[in-house]
């Protein structure tokens, strides 16, 4: 369900809106609010191994979120995409946030996995989206293919799978493979 006004919703409009019924979250594209699907199993699953790794890597030089609204702009429009999971660095985290609201700068990474009813190249626009809005790093995590596929802002996207080693110059010391991950999330080869 999408929650229709009769003008375009102005971001303070949809930040001002009440929470949904239940465990619906919203997004807010196209002066719309979207509804964000509810993780299942192994999306939770994947979310928790790879939260986990990133702060492993990244203690005390950010903050690691999952599912947080940001802030952003989308072609021309006020854009707040809610990411499986954010990385915002020390040096662009403002100090003045008020963490109960969205995040008001573009974070270092944004994790994207692809959920039932999604595809990869919905999730490959949206990297794109994420990129021009000055994100420095999105992984589109896809858990039929045991992928991760990072889009840089200048250069093209490369899929790492199995025992490819996974490394990014954005978080230095930080190195794992895919299978190291799925593993490490308990889904099992033969799980969608």
């Amino acid at each position: 369900m999408i929650l229709q006004a009769k003008n375009q919703l102005t971001l303070q409009e949809f930040l001002n809106l009440s929470p949904g019924e239940g465990d619906i979250t919203y997004e807010l594209v196209d002066g719309q609010a979207i509804p964000k699907m509810s993780p299942k199993k192994f999306h939770s699953k994947l979310t928790r191994a790879l939260l986990n790794l990133i702060e492993q890597c990244c203690e005390e030089k950010g903050e690691v979120y999952p599912e947080l609204a940001v802030a952003l702009t989308r072609r021309g429009r006020d854009w707040v995409p809610i990411p499986d999971i954010l990385y915002i660095s020390n040096k662009r985290l403002p100090p003045d946030w008020d963490q109960e609201g969205a995040c008001s700068v573009p974070p270092d990474l944004v994790i994207e996995i692809i959920s039932p009813g999604q595809t990869f190249g919905q999730m490959a626009a949206k990297a794109k989206d994420y990129l021009d809005a000055k994100v420095l790093r999105v992984w589109v995590v896809d858990s039929k293919a045991r992928s991760i596929t990072v889009f840089y802002p200048d250069a093209a996207p490369q899929t790492y799978m199995g025992d490819e080693l996974l490394t990014d110059s954005l978080f230095e010391g930080l190195e794992f493979t895919v299978e190291q991950v799925f593993q490490k999330a308990k889904i099992p080869l033969d799980a969608e």
